[in-house]
Order: structure tokens, then sequence, then C-alpha cells
């Protein structure tokens, strides 16, 4: 279990955590507001909108969760990824290895989803690329009726709530790069901006364990960057298409807004807000809201494993590209 951090929006005190990110130390940071699910609707819903996300508490029953990792880390087992004598719940590295070996996946390659790592890497990058098709994942963890039945209700889009295909599970092995900094409409761009994505966290992920941070009240500030870049594109002579791919000549070719977290807060001013993440607790946040991780630096070797699904309202347009399982080297 995590231990356990009474959240406040005051700075962080040399005796809290110290974290990390791609470009050092993260030193300025708060905490994560946590709300409860059976909260009245109207309140959450008034925290996202004005915060950019919510952090539900214990939205899915924490052996589901559970059940699921220890499902992953079976599957990933033959890889040779996990610490000799510890369990798949657990999910510990085996650190007499190469961290090399056991590249993550998602959002930050060069040019989109390219294959990481070498050939010593394979059995790895194809075990977690076939995760996404295991029935215990697509068809039982990301739908599971705790979620699917709150996204109905808090989003109010009723029968139209769908859940994409194309998801996002994540592992993170202790001391490896970091998500950068980014916001998720930039890789959602051929649908409106109204996609709900919810981070599940796949276990209890400590404080210095690679979680998702946010930046503070940063919603709006990704909206204006979202302008700034469609305007810089149009300008620059791309055509209506060509503003709207990820990693567009405007751009980092990474599709990120930064690979370096610390200096991008400084820049801005603002604050990350950071979490203990326990099973079951899910964050929602906006299309436009900016976050990124810290790098994983449990002392026990945890590795982090998480899960992005993204919820739209199938009644209106939203990016039919994302309708198909993850894949390498699709362009999203």
């Amino acid at each position: 279990m995590p231990h356990s951090v009474s959240p406040t929006q005051e700075n962080a005190t040399p005796s809290q955590p110290k974290l990390f990110v791609n470009d050092g130390p993260l030193e300025n940071y708060s905490w994560l507001q946590p709300s409860q699910p059976d909260e009245p609707l109207e309140g959450l819903r008034r925290k996202y909108n004005e915060d950019g996300y919510i952090f539900l508490k214990g939205l899915i029953p924490r052996e589901d969760v559970l059940t699921a990792r220890r499902s992953y880390f079976d599957f990933m087992s033959p890889s040779g990824v996990l610490k000799p004598g510890t369990t798949s719940e657990q999910g510990i590295f085996d650190s007499a290895k190469s961290a090399a070996e056991f590249p993550g996946i998602g959002a930050g390659a060069v040019g989109g989803n390219q294959r990481p790592g070498d050939d010593r890497a394979a059995t790895f990058v194809d075990r977690a690329l076939d995760a996404h098709k295991q029935d215990w994942y697509k068809e039982t963890f990301c739908k599971h009726p705790a979620l699917s039945e709150f996204i109905s209700k808090f989003s109010g889009w009723g029968d139209d709530t769908l859940a994409i295909k194309r998801t996002l599970l994540r592992n993170n092995i202790p001391g490896t790069h970091a998500i950068g900094v980014h916001y998720d409409q930039i890789f959602l761009r051929h649908g409106e901006p109204t996609a709900i994505t919810a981070w599940v966290p796949m276990g209890d992920i400590k404080v210095n364990g690679g979680g998702l941070i946010y930046l503070e009240k940063a919603h709006t500030l990704g909206r204006d960057q979202e302008t700034s870049f469609y305007n810089s594109a149009i300008s620059s002579g791309l055509t209506e298409e060509q503003a709207k791919h990820a990693f567009n000549a405007t751009m980092m070719d990474t599709g990120l807004l930064d690979s370096a977290p610390s200096a991008y807060s400084k820049r801005f001013n603002k604050r990350w807000l950071v979490a203990d993440y326990e099973a079951g607790d899910v964050v929602l946040h906006t299309p436009f809201t900016i976050h990124a991780s810290t790098v994983n630096h449990d002392e026990e070797g945890v590795i982090r494993l998480a899960t992005d699904l993204r919820f739209v309202d199938s009644s209106r347009r939203w990016d039919g590209r994302w309708d198909k399982v993850y894949e390498m080297d699709d362009g999203l």
C-alpha cells in the first residue's frame, strides 16, 4: 500500500518525497485533490471543469484491479522482467537485468508510435503489445461496469457513451524514461475536443513510483496552446488535414509539448500536482489537461502499470482513427 499523504494545496516541504522527472528534480509540486465517486454529480462536474480533472478514490473494486494486474504480469513473465521469487501481483523488476531490455511503449516516439528497443527487447515488446488483445484486458477490465456506468452518468451521454477501442496499456520499469509533457487532444485532432480520458493505475503506485502528474489548472493553457498550434500550422502553409496531424512540421516530432516537465512548469509559473495512487483509483481528465509523469524510483522496484481509457459521445464527431486496438507505427 502507498504511504498516506494528506492532500494539500500548499507547496511541498523538505520532509515530503523527493521526486524526479526527465529533466531532474521536481522542485515545486503539490497534491491532487481526491474526490469520492458518490459525491453529487453536479459538484464533480464543477471540479472537472474548474481543475481539468477529478481524482476518484476507489471507483473500481480493488480486487478487480489486482486481478488484471496479476493477469498482465503472468502474461509478461516469459520475457524475464520479474524478479525471481516475487509474485505477479507485486510486479517487481529483476534489477539484475538491463532496463534497456524492457522499454515502455506509448506516446513520445519520434514521428509516432515506433517500436522501441533493440533485438534484446523483442519478446517483452511483443508481449506488451499483445496484452492489449487479451480478453482479461480488452473485454473484462476496459469494459468494467463501475467505470463505464460512472462515465455514462457523469458525462450525461447515457446510451451514447462509447469506450473507444484504442487504449494505451503502459508499463514503466524503475529508472527509465518517463512520459513527457502533453495533452491528449494533440493525438485526437480528427474529432471534437470532448473526449474524457480515464487514467487507471493497475496497482498501487507510490508518489515516487512513476504515476501521472498534472499541471495545476492548466487545461485552459492546453486549449490556448492548441489554438496557437493550429494558427501556426495554417499560417505556415499546411492544409487543414496536415494541421490535424500530431507530428506536423510546426510541432515537436514526438507530438509532446516538452520533454522536460520541470522546465515547462517554471516557464508558466505553475505547479505540478502529484498523488499516491491505489488500486481502484481513477483520474478523469479533459482533452486539454496538461500532464506528464515522474521517473519511477520505487524503492522496492515495483513496475508502474496503468492504462489510458478514453470515452466519447458517439452521437458527435470523434476521432475514428482510434477505433482499433493499439498497434505500433499507426501514426497516432
